[in-house]
């Protein structure tokens, strides 16, 4: 064991030598905080700019101008028809609501009618308005059933209508959706460097091949067992220091809530470390120089990070990229952390765990099979 010891500590003495390798191997991490907040820290609420062109003035057009202009987060403002499309597009005003003549008629009639909403953002912004307005005029069209046509039951069951009172209590929720969507992004980013650091330093064994410094160790009581066991640990030590920086900093520097228990983000993103130094010992298994594993490290990172979600939400991709991060441990820890975040106890999401650690657990085999059929002087097992 202290052969083992001195292994690693001797593997990161090498790595924390150079100022390089840890900026790429502590600063990397931090990077994908700063990105994460980058996508999700400017998203604030802002107000809606809605313009008005009024062709029916009366009663019912007034209050419902009234009912636009109290919605929370809404600026209305009067314009006319001649300048609506030109504020449009100038980007002034978001959208422009239009009354035509009729309007009144079509709402006492049931049938809400003669009015237009025209934008240039789209239903993002449309969507909001129409569903307070829809909701709104459905209340005062309903109103001519019980009348059956007469106008004066219609006008006293809206004069009643607009001049009740109801007692409401407010409170403000913290909306908590930003953060989640930043913990998300940056354990999707902190996933792809994890896996860049290991394919790294799994390939300080195949570098000391080729620098003959592997054998030299060979000649000594340290045998290849040992030298891959410390290269593990290595790796292990390197990944959870990685881990508790990228936690400490998002919740202590940046004041991310991530919504789950630290010990779980430690545990969940530990199996992902598990994963991570088979992979790297898969891809040192299989190719015979650095270049190679370069290429095989290039080709596997970047394009199952890619496809797993880690750059952007796996709910924007198609369904058929959908099925296949199925098969990608990425999407697997990252729909752990998302149901971690809904309110799911750790205990209940035995399935996900037992996904994650039969891919760690592949991984180890297959590198291990691997160096065992390997018949070069360069075997490991």
């Amino acid at each position: 064991m202290k052969d083992v010891l001195w292994l690693v500590q001797n593997m990161l003495r090498i790595l924390f030598k150079s100022k390089k390798s840890v900026l790429l191997t502590l600063g990397l991490p931090i990077v994908g905080i700063i990105i994460s907040l980058l996508m999700y820290g400017g998203t604030g609420t802002t107000n809606l700019h809605v313009g008005i062109v009024n062709h029916d003035s009366s009663r019912i057009t007034t209050d419902t101008i009234k009912f636009i202009n109290g919605l929370s987060h809404v600026d209305t403002k009067t314009v006319s028809p001649r300048t609506a499309k030109d504020e449009v597009a100038e980007g002034t005003l978001d959208c422009v609501i239009t009354f035509d003549k009729g309007f009144t008629k079509s709402v006492e009639s049931g049938i809400p009618d003669h009015i237009q909403i025209a934008s240039i953002k789209g239903a993002t912004v449309t969507g909001f308005v129409k569903s307070y307005l829809n909701n709104y005029l459905e209340n005062i069209a309903s109103f001519s059933k019980v009348a059956n046509g007469h106008i004066d039951t219609y006008n006293q069951l809206y004069k009643t209508y607009q001049q009740s009172h109801f007692k409401v209590k407010t409170g403000t929720l913290k909306d908590t959706s930003k953060n989640k969507e930043m913990t998300y992004q940056t354990i999707g980013y902190l996933m792809m460097f994890m896996l860049y650091s290991a394919i790294n330093l799994s390939g300080m064994i195949t570098r000391e091949k080729e620098g003959r410094t592997y054998f030299r160790l060979l000649s000594t009581p340290i045998n290849s067992r040992k030298y891959v066991l410390a290269n593990i640990l290595t790796n292990l030590c390197v990944m959870i220091l990685q881990i508790i920086i990228v936690i400490v900093v998002m919740t202590n520097v940046f004041h991310i809530h991530v919504s789950v228990p630290y010990w779980e983000i430690f545990v969940t993103l530990l199996l992902f470390a598990l994963i991570a130094i088979g992979l790297s010992l898969a891809v040192v298994a299989f190719a015979s120089s650095t270049s190679s594993m370069g290429a095989i490290e290039n080709l596997i990172v970047a394009p199952t990070s890619m496809l797993s979600g880690c750059f952007f939400p796996i709910d924007v991709m198609p369904e058929t990229i959908k099925k296949i991060a199925h098969f990608l441990p990425q999407s697997w820890l990252l729909d752990t952390i998302n149901k971690l975040q809904e309110g799911q106890h750790f205990t209940g999401l035995y399935l996900n765990v037992l996904i994650l650690l039969a891919f760690a657990l592949a991984f180890f085999l297959i590198a291990a099979y691997k160096f065992s059929r390997n018949n070069q002087v360069s075997t490991f097992l």
